[in-house]
């Protein structure tokens, strides 16, 4: 299910938006302020963003900035400001679209699934996993947190990407060992656990890394990024 984040500081247009999008099989959250998108973004790792841009505070622009240092996902602005000037500007700063008030919501959910498949099939042909500020590089076996890079043992990265790839599953350490070692025995338990934990151990040493592998207690695993 794909996950989107609704940013405006109208409430109507924001419930409206919301259950329509609901009803079109989206999870989604939403936010009347930049601060409050900020805090939901973390957590929620949503796949899409529609902003608006006159807001209290900081506006769309100034949030759409702050949002790059937590995410790349799609940004589209959708907004009552209509001037050629104020879309340049959005589409400057990175949006994928800019989208006028009112709208056809039927349209803005092609757009947004448009904009949402063309993002997946893009980091899938790079073979990059990206959890900000976590980076990994499947095709040159690189991890990195923001631009510095964190040295792994093959184990320790070959575990990391099966977790991440099963992202919020919990990975039982029967499914590890057939995906990292192509099969398990009782025995490999042990081999997996200490993975784990020097794994864990090295990203505990990142800010926002700390919590991102959970200990699922006698079954295995869940990358929680």
């Amino acid at each position: 299910m794909d996950r989107l984040l609704l940013v405006d500081d109208d409430k109507e247009v924001l419930h409206v938006n919301s259950e329509f999008f609901k009803g079109k099989g989206y999870q989604v959250k939403t936010a009347a302020s930049c601060d409050e998108a900020l805090r939901i973004v973390p957590d929620f790792l949503p796949h899409c963003i529609v902003l608006d841009v006159m807001m209290p505070g900081t506006d769309g622009y100034g949030t759409l900035k702050l949002l790059r240092n937590l995410t790349q996902v799609p940004v589209l602005f959708l907004t009552g400001r209509t001037e050629e000037q104020d879309r340049i500007k959005g589409l400057t700063l990175g949006a994928v679209d800019y989208v006028t008030k009112p709208c056809s919501l039927e349209e803005l959910a092609l757009r947004i699934q448009i904009h949402i498949t063309r993002y997946q099939g893009v980091t899938g042909q790079t073979g990059v996993l990206e959890f900000p500020p976590l980076r990994i590089e499947l095709l040159n076996h690189r991890v990195f947190y923001r631009d510095e890079e964190i040295l792994l043992s093959n184990k320790e990265y070959e575990l990391l990407v099966c977790l991440a790839k099963h992202r919020r599953e919990v990975m039982t350490f029967e499914r590890i060992g057939q995906e990292t070692m192509g099969g398990y025995i009782e025995a490999d338990r042990r081999n997996i656990m200490m993975n784990a934990s020097r794994l864990r151990k090295k990203l505990e040493g990142y800010v926002g890394l700390e919590s991102m592998i959970e200990t699922v207690w006698g079954k295995g695993y869940c990358f929680k990024g």
